[in-house]
This record gives C-alpha cells, sequence and structure tokens, in this order.
C-alpha cells in the first residue's frame, strides 16, 4: 500500500484541474496581454480564476495579484510595504515560527537596513500577545505573522493580534502567511483585519508554481517585479494562465463541501493522534488545524523514522519540506520548548480529503511494528 501523508509539502491536483491545464496547454495557449482573440480567451480564463478566489475570500476581484506562489507573495507584501511605507519608519516585528520565505526575507531587509523584532510564541504555539504589545513602537510599519503553522498545526488568532496593531497604530500594515490556512478555514481577510494575505495553490490540490496576495484596497504596497506592467503593474510577467486557471478551480473545488471535507480531514487526523500516541514514548505536538500533526517518537530520529516509513509506502515529513532535506534542528519546536529528546525525533503528517481510514489504519500497524526494532539502536 502507497500512503501519502504529507499534503502539508504539496497536493496532488484535482482531475479536473490537470484537465483544465492541458486544455489550456493545448488549446487555449494565447498571451493574455495579446489583442487577438487567442489573447482574449486567454484573458477570459485570468478573469475566471479571480472571481473564483475573490468569492472564496470574500473580496474584491482587484484586491489579488497572482504570483509565482506563497514564497513570491509572502517576498511582494513584505518587501513590497517595507519599501512602500520606509518613510514612515523601518521597525517591522514578526514571529519565531514563522516559515523561511518570510523570515529569510527579514533577514534580507534586515542587511538593507530595516529594524526586525521577533516576537516568541507561548507552549501552544500561539503568538504572546503581551510580547507583540510591548514591541509595537511609533516606527513600526509592518508586522507579518502565519495565519497556521505549516509543522504543528497551530492557528493563530488573527482577528485578535489585527485589533492590537489597529489599535496602536491603524497605518501599520499587517501581512499573514495563509498558505496553510487557505481551503482548510473559511475566513475573509477584511473580517480578519488583514492588509496583505498569501495563498499558494498546490497546497489546495491547484498547481505548483502558482499563489496570490490579497493585496487591500487603497493599501501602500510597491512591486518588486518590474516589467510590461502586467496586473495593474503590481507583477509584471505574463501571466502563468494554466497555473493561474488551475489555482482559481482548486479554490472552488476545495471549499464546495467544505463541512465534510474538513469533518473527514479532521477524523483521519484525530483518531491517528489517538492510536499512535497510545504506543509507548510517542507524543502529540499538534495544534488545532484540520490536516497536521506533528508526532515525536521519542529513542529514533527523524531522518530515520522518515525513510523506516518510506520503506513501507509511506510518505511523511520531518519538519517543514522547504528545509526537511537540510540538518537542522526545527526552529518552531525550539520556539515551543520542545525537550531535545523530542527534538530530534519529530515527524509531520498531514492528511487530505482522499486519504483513509484504512491508510491511517496501516501506518499505525507499520508504526507500532518498526517502533521496537528501530530503538535498539538508540545512541547511548
Amino acid at each position: 500500500m502507497e500512503v501519502y501523508f504529507d499534503n502539508a509539502a504539496t497536493t496532488a491536483v484535482y482531475p479536473e484541474v490537470k484537465n483544465l491545464m492541458i486544455k489550456l496547454l493545448e488549446e487555449d495557449y494565447g498571451n493574455p496581454s495579446s489583442l487577438h482573440m487567442k489573447g482574449v480567451e486567454a484573458e477570459r480564463y485570468i478573469k475566471q480564476a479571480t472571481t473564483q478566489i475573490a468569492k472564496e475570500l470574500k473580496c474584491q476581484e482587484k484586491e489579488l495579484a497572482f504570483t509565482s506562489g506563497g514564497t513570491e507573495s509572502n517576498n511582494l507584501a513584505i518587501i513590497g510595504a517595507a519599501m512602500a511605507k520606509r518613510r514612515a519608519g523601518k521597525h517591522i516585528i514578526t514571529t519565531n515560527i514563522e516559515h523561511a520565505s518570510v523570515s529569510a526575507t527579514m533577514e534580507f531587509l534586515s542587511k538593507e537596513g530595516y529594524e526586525i523584532s521577533t516576537v516568541g510564541v507561548n507552549q501552544d504555539g500561539t503568538v504572546n500577545l503581551d510580547e507583540l504589545k510591548d514591541t509595537l513602537r511609533e516606527d513600526t510599519i509592518l508586522v507579518s505573522v502565519m495565519y497556521v503553522n505549516n509543522e504543528i498545526g497551530t492557528i493563530q488568532p488573527i482577528e485578535e493580534i489585527s485589533k492590537i496593531i489597529k489599535d496602536y497604530n491603524p497605518s501599520i500594515l499587517f501581512h499573514v502567511d495563509a498558505v496553510q490556512a487557505f481551503g482548510k478555514i473559511v475566513f475573509s481577510p477584511k473580517r480578519l483585519g488583514v492588509d496583505l494575505l498569501s495563498i499558494s495553490g498546490h497546497k489546495i490540490h491547484g498547481p505548483k508554481g502558482s499563489g496570490v496576495l490579497y493585496i487591500k484596497d487603497k493599501t501602500l504596497i510597491r512591486p518588486i517585479i518590474y516589467g510590461g506592467g502586467q496586473q495593474k503593474a503590481m507583477r509584471s510577467g505574463t501571466e502563468n494562465v494554466p497555473a493561474i486557471a488551475g489555482m482559481g478551480l482548486a479554490a472552488e473545488l476545495m471549499y464546495k463541501d467544505h463541512d465534510n471535507k474538513m469533518a473527514h480531514i479532521k477524523k483521519l487526523k484525530d483518531t491517528f493522534v489517538e492510536k499512535v500516541t497510545a504506543l509507548e514514548n510517542v507524543y502529540d505536538n499538534s495544534g488545532e488545524a484540520p490536516h497536521i500533526a506533528s508526532i515525536s517518537f521519542v529513542g529514533i530520529r527523524s531522518e530515520v523514522m522518515l525513510h523506516a516509513l518510506e520503506d513501507k509506502g509511506i510518505y511523511v515529513s520531518a519538519g517543514s519540506a522547504c528545509s526537511s532535506n537540510k540538518p537542522h534542528v526545527s526552529n518552531v519546536l525550539k520556539a515551543i520548548n520542545l525537550d531535545s529528546t523530542k527534538l530530534e525525533s519529530t515527524l509531520r503528517f498531514s492528511f487530505c480529503e482522499t486519504n483513509t481510514m484504512e491508510e491511517v489504519d496501516y501506518t499505525v500497524q507499520v508504526i507500532e511494528e518498526i517502533l521496537p526494532v528501530y530503538r535498539r539502536y538508540i545512541r547511548k
């Protein structure tokens, strides 16, 4: 049996998305900037995707800019806002559990003369709100906080965080990395009080290389890619029409019958966590997100356990997929003060709507079989 429990890293595209993209690649392949009918047809697909995503976010269509994915969306939001607001100040706030596409961007801005403050989190992975309040300053121009953590699944109180920021100074921009939230949680940026919000297509059964940045109307932000002035000059470059159309359809399909889908995914996660933590020295570090389970197998290094599961046809991650191929201890797990025995033995299992309870039972059975075997090789 093959079991794919790495859906927080990427998802298989919906068959309908694949078929639509093939049609665009083979038939409706025009450049959306061209004035002839092939171009008009391509532009129509972009407008349709814009409508589909705006509907799910309950926002205006003009507030969306398509990108190449979550990483570019985060870069555009953070660098674009920092450049646009630098006369007002150069102080930016983030947290110590952000995705690399945020933390690395902050490092870049730090070298460019911006001051970056990093707020800590509580043991459950939620932002320390008192520390956030104390960190806000007159020259603060931007705060960036992820909605759902990609490693442990903590859901941040975004609405509450927004109120703290805006009560202090309404002109401070609030950016949210919602890559792991979109498709799993029903929300609207307007209700959350968010100015900038990043989304990725390949986390919702859409194609890789597709993303969106929500930019609240009249938000001060500068582009970081210049050229032909596409997308109202916010993101120049010929649009990736197959990817954009595929992402729009994926968003629509993801939110169709959403409650039942999420109930199914949550049941898979809860059942897995309950059964696997019944085994000796196995611990749960998971947050409330329905699709992410963070599990520590004390006594076995995460890489060893990952490959042992892979040998049985089970695919999981050791932390974030963007950094799981690098030998380092997770910053997220350190931030929530996980003890050393758990730090080096944690895996992420992430579920989607096509996973089954049979796959959960098979995975638990395999873990139960291999745990005592591999624990014989505990380092002394």
